[in-house]
């Protein structure tokens, strides 16, 4: 059993204009060649099981309380119904401060907001004692304006329609923002992983495969999972294996999803990639003189004191790479508490603390703080929420003493907490730009996929000895030779040809930081904030994309 909600009915996969390379329908009872398959164009052509959003309301009241060009029905008979509130809400609020801005149609700016497909399905599975649970699967397609859409599965309990379809609304943003070409996607299964041994996980992500395929949301050239909360590498295997057996796609199976081993087709630098994208959006952050003199800092990151809440892959490569890079980390917040110390704590000592006695209180010299939350308020240069969406509200906001709150989570503030710290003249570098970085290097590993070689297999020596050619001719023209062991260590130190994770570091870096650059342009224009600025560069792509594919039909 499944439910399939979409915003119109009787469309294509790509419901703005037709597939590159795709030709006119001249028989409209006939499904077009290059839709995805017979399966969809059957649900699409046929329609859809009635919404299980019981209440339909308008939404995006600036743009679509109007009927769509072309049509005499209201927005709701077009198309699914949009809560204005929850997460998505929060979502869409940030959205039409950004469009605003623009000067884009309204109808160009109906269809950006709007979330395409999103599906919810039951399956069951059978526990390891015998018994039958039933499980709810979600997956969400927010923007078909690039294909494949691209977003992570996420296993919680809190999973729902609410929270899919503004996550896949913030990928596409996202993706817009840094250059990456996927749409926007999200997927999620309600149950707790810590609850379920290792084999029924395993049925679990096999049979959430098998019903994402049957009803054509996954694939290399479709929709691109990767890992999420409660997910990583070895749910992608099962995924990708559980594809390759049961999918008509047998050269490029191996990109239908990303953040898997490397040893199955994943790409070296995956997993800090999100953490290293949050350094690099905060190095570039810290870079401006003028930005830095309004915050009352000194330029680039020597010395500024840190916070970060989550200790998990994001936040603990986050605060690695910072402290690497000269920062202070000051304090640190997980679910059991908060530890706190402003000569600067070492975070891999944190966490084999951690390791040993099951909780990060009680480290060394530190002082605990009961809290997760408290510490936020801590005194610090930079505050990184890491962990989950809305932990700075209207309720602690104004006791925030951060200059810069960046946003490695996805929403940590919410909208009324986010016009508190820009009264208090903080910066926030939003989540949409970045925590980018996952989704960039799973561009990579996609692109690794398909191509079917690693990166920088083809150069690496040729770089090598190229590099060593060009020092022994400098030792040649200089007037005084080198020893040899001084040539031999400047060889060592130069002469080397960069490897797949090199390639993956230099492309994720030069990704943040264009982007940035981007974005702080749009802010100086325009005269808003990082946040918005970041809206409107991807509004500003994703409608060019849309103006020069054109309508279809």
């Amino acid at each position: 059993m499944y439910t399939l909600l979409t915003n119109r009915v009787c469309v294509p996969s790509r419901p703005w204009a037709a597939h590159r390379g795709g030709a006119a329908r001249t028989n409209a009872t006939e499904p077009p060649k290059k839709f995805r398959s017979e399966r969809t164009w059957k649900r699409l052509r046929f329609g859809v099981v009635p919404a299980f959003i019981s209440t339909p309301r308008p939404f995006l009241q600036a743009v679509s309380s109007f009927p769509m060009e072309g049509s005499n029905a209201t927005p709701q008979a077009n198309g699914q119904a949009e809560s204005s509130d929850g997460f998505f809400g929060e979502v869409n609020q940030m959205f039409d401060e950004a469009a605003a801005r623009t000067d884009h149609p309204r109808g160009v700016l109906h269809q950006i907001r709007a979330c395409d497909n999103i599906i919810r399905f039951e399956f069951p599975i059978e526990r390891d004692d015998g018994s039958i649970q039933v499980i709810r699967g979600y997956r969400g397609e927010h923007s078909h304006h690039m294909q494949p859409t691209k977003g992570g599965i996420r296993y919680a309990p809190s999973v729902n329609v609410d929270e899919v379809m503004a996550l896949s609304a913030l990928m596409s943003y996202k993706c817009a923002i840094v250059d990456v070409p996927f749409g926007g996607a999200k997927g999620g299964v309600c149950i707790d992983a810590r609850n379920y041994s290792t084999t029924e996980l395993e049925r679990i992500t096999r049979r959430y495969t098998f019903e994402l395929e049957r009803k054509d949301f996954i694939g290399p050239g479709t929709d691109v999972p990767a890992p999420d909360y409660g997910t990583g590498p070895q749910e992608m295997a099962w995924i990708m294996d559980t594809y390759n057996q049961i999918g008509d796609e047998d050269l490029n199976a191996l990109a239908c999803v990303t953040g898997k081993p490397v040893g199955q087709g994943g790409v070296r630098g995956r997993t800090e990639a999100t953490g290293r994208g949050v350094y690099y959006g905060i190095r570039e952050a810290c870079a401006y003189p003028k930005d830095m003199k309004r915050l009352g800092l000194e330029m680039g990151l020597e010395g500024k004191s840190v916070v970060i809440q989550g200790l998990g892959n994001v936040g603990y490569h986050a605060a690695r790479f910072l402290e690497d890079g000269g920062a202070k980390i000051v304090g640190i917040a997980e679910i059991e508490g908060a530890i706190h110390d402003p000569d600067g704590l070492d975070v891999d000592d944190v966490v084999a603390h951690r390791e040993e006695t099951g909780s990060i209180l009680g480290f060394a010299d530190a002082e605990n703080i009961e809290t997760s939350a408290a510490a936020l308020e801590l005194p610090c240069d930079i505050l990184i929420p890491a962990a989950l969406e809305g932990v700075i509200t209207t309720e602690n906001a104004p006791d925030i003493q951060a200059s810069i709150i960046a946003e490695a989570a996805n929403g940590p503030v919410t909208s009324e907490a986010d016009e508190i710290l820009q009264e208090k003249n903080a910066m926030i570098i939003p989540d949409v730009y970045l925590n980018a970085g996952g989704v960039t290097v799973s561009y990579f590993e996609w692109l690794r996929n398909l191509s079917h070689v690693r990166h920088g297999r083809m150069s690496r020596r040729f770089e090598e000895r190229n590099a060593e050619r060009i020092l022994r001719a400098v030792d040649e023209l200089t007037a005084e030779d080198f020893s040899e062991d001084l040539l031999e260590s400047l060889i060592e130190q130069v002469g080397f040809g960069a490897g797949e994770r090199d390639l993956v570091h230099s492309g994720l870096e030069d990704t943040m930081s264009h982007a940035y650059d981007e974005i702080r342009a749009i802010r100086e224009k325009k005269g808003v904030d990082m946040r918005t600025a970041a809206f409107v560069s991807a509004i500003d792509k994703i409608a060019g994309s849309y103006d020069q594919m054109g309508i279809f039909p």
